[in-house]
C-alpha cells in the first residue's frame, strides 16, 4: 500500500510541475504583447511640412537641438492691405520681424502619444501652451490652451 501511495504522490508532482511549466510558458509568451501597447503610446512623429487650418500658411517643422520648433515657410492667403510682419507682437521691438521664417512652434518635447510646448499666435501675438498629435489619418491636431480651456486646429500634410 505504502508504494501506491507513493506513486500517486509521484504523478501528482509531477502533474503540479508540468502545470507550472506550461504557465510560465504562457507568461513569456504574453509578456511581449502585454508591452506592445506601451510602445505604441509613444509620440508619433511630427515633422513635415504642414499646411495650418483654412490653408492660411505653410509650417515647416523640424529638429531644433533637443526639442522640435517649426517656422511659418510661406504664407499661403495674404490678407490684401494687411502688414506682413509680426505687426500684433507685444514687443514693440519684434514687431518688425516678417512672418514668413517666424517661429510659431517652439520647444516641444515627446510626452506619450503627444508633442508638448508652446505655440506663437502672430494673428493675436500671444503664446499658448500647446500639444501636437498625429491623428490616425495622417492629419496633426494643434491645441493651443490657456489653463485648462484649450482649442484645436487640424492641419494637413502639405504635398
Amino acid at each position: 500500500m505504502q508504494v501506491a501511495y507513493t506513486n500517486v504522490n509521484v504523478r501528482q508532482r509531477n502533474r503540479v510541475a508540468s502545470q507550472q511549466g506550461i504557465a510560465s510558458v504562457k507568461i513569456a509568451l504574453l509578456l511581449p504583447a502585454l508591452l506592445l501597447p506601451m510602445a505604441s503610446h509613444a509620440a508619433e512623429p511630427v515633422t513635415g511640412r504642414w499646411v495650418t487650418e483654412g490653408g492660411k500658411a505653410l509650417v515647416e517643422i523640424a529638429p531644433c537641438g533637443k526639442t522640435l520648433c517649426g517656422k511659418i515657410a510661406r504664407v499661403l492667403r495674404p490678407v490684401p492691405g494687411k502688414p506682413q510682419n509680426d505687426v500684433n507682437n507685444p514687443d514693440a521691438r519684434l514687431r518688425n520681424r516678417p512672418i514668413v521664417g517666424l517661429s510659431i512652434l517652439t520647444g516641444f518635447t515627446a510626452a506619450g502619444a503627444e508633442w508638448k510646448g508652446s505655440i506663437y499666435d502672430p494673428e493675436r501675438g500671444k503664446t499658448y501652451r500647446s500639444v501636437l498629435q498625429r491623428n490616425a489619418d495622417g492629419t496633426l491636431n494643434v491645441k493651443g490652451c490657456i489653463a485648462v480651456f484649450c482649442q484645436s486646429q487640424t492641419w494637413k500634410p502639405a504635398r
